[in-house]
């Protein structure tokens, strides 16, 4: 595990008290607010090495950016398509779906990634 800094505390406060998996732009603009002088590289150095660590998960999905949250149990998302907002998705993450897979294909499958898109509650409205 990597020495804490300053930057790096400032970074995973944000993610884990947010529930709108932000950008590395988003948390960039929003710890300048905390640490005025940080850079970009910064952040995305930290970035890395939290999800390196463990310690953070990259939602990375078909020429999105990327997004961050806190690394937590296996979960599925929903991306807005209007606003692009992102949420969890309180649903069990079908395990079987790997096994399925790999008996098929003879890969090692470890996980999956499913998002699902459409309108959030606001913008059908």
């Amino acid at each position: 595990m990597r020495r804490t800094t300053k930057q790096r505390e400032a970074i995973i406060r944000l993610i884990r008290t947010t529930s709108a998996h932000p950008t590395a732009d988003q948390i960039y603009d929003a710890v300048r607010k905390e640490i005025p002088r940080i850079s970009k590289g910064t952040v995305y150095r930290n970035l890395k090495a939290l999800e390196e660590d463990g310690a953070v998960a990259v939602l990375n999905t078909n020429g999105f950016q990327s997004r961050y949250e806190i690394k937590q149990q296996s979960h599925y998302h929903f991306r807005c398509e209007k606003c692009g907002r992102v949420c969890d998705i309180d649903e069990p993450v079908l395990s079987e779906l790997d096994e399925k897979v790999a008996r098929k294909t003879g890969f090692l499958v470890k996980s999956h990634q499913t998002e699902f898109r459409g309108l959030c509650k606001e913008c059908q409205q």
